[in-house]
């Protein structure tokens, strides 16, 4: 099984998103999968021109030379898309939605109905195999993703392949500090479900819903994490403020 995990995460693998999908990517090789990551902040990727001429001009090639010309023959041979995007604004990250407008050339210009909505077909050899989504965000609850899976699950039937899930973590920005803090232990089977999840999805072809929800299980109750969250930005805001009055 190949895979192909596009991280849009601005600080790779050390961020926040990385803490979920490497464990997850883990599992997946320690099943027997072939896994390649691809760093967003690393690549050459300019926007979409909206010119088309992917479908016309050129069909399957973008005229645009930069590094995404290398990456559309390895998601043709990807038996696993995995999107890694923290969340922001409700949504993906802006370099993991380049990236998406740039698969462009990999459909067809003409409308075929597919589930009572038309659609652009994809191009010979790319509508196969799953898509799978890893994102984390600063918020308390796991509706703050809802948004952006339901424009990932969109995607991925415009794609011709399978949705199998997401893992999904909100309370993100608490982890690296309570782990810093000696406090690892209380949510180490958060990392551990990625894991198991990554494992589940080559061996059994599928994630268990009850691993996935392990992966967005509270660690702390909402008025904690409300607290916490107000009293760490007022201090960050004094600070700042008593250094600019010098």
């Amino acid at each position: 099984m190949k895979v192909l995990a596009i991280n849009a995460s601005p600080h790779r693998d050390k961020g926040n998103t990385g803490l979920i999908l490497n464990p997850f990517l883990d599992g997946m090789r320690d099943q027997g999968a072939d896994v390649e990551v691809l760093y967003t902040i690393k690549m050459d990727i300019k926007p979409c021109l909206g010119c088309l001429k992917c479908w016309t001009k050129t069909p399957g090639t973008c005229i645009q030379k930069d590094d995404m010309e290398p990456v559309l023959p390895k998601i043709k041979d990807a038996d696993v898309l995995v999107f890694a995007t923290p969340l922001y604004w409700d949504g993906v990250s802006g370099p993991m939605k380049m990236f998406m407008d740039r698969m462009t050339p990999m459909g067809q210009p003409f409308i075929e109905i597919r589930e009572g909505r038309d659609r652009h077909p994809v191009r010979e050899g790319y509508g196969h195999g799953k898509v799978v989504v890893v994102s984390t965000c600063g918020y308390f609850s796991t509706e703050n993703f809802d948004a952006m899976i339901d424009h990932y699950k969109a995607a991925t039937i415009n794609l011709e392949r399978e949705f199998a899930g997401a893992l999904l973590r909100p309370n993100a920005q608490s982890l690296q500090p309570m782990m810093m803090m000696g406090m690892g232990d209380t949510f180490k089977d958060v990392f551990e479900a990625a894991k198991q999840a990554g494992e589940q999805l080559v061996r059994d072809g599928k994630m268990n819903d009850a691993t996935l929800a392990v992966v967005s299980r509270d660690i702390m109750d909402v008025d904690t994490f409300a607290n916490q969250a107000n009293k760490y930005f007022t201090k960050v805001l004094e600070d700042l403020k008593a250094k600019q009055a010098g």
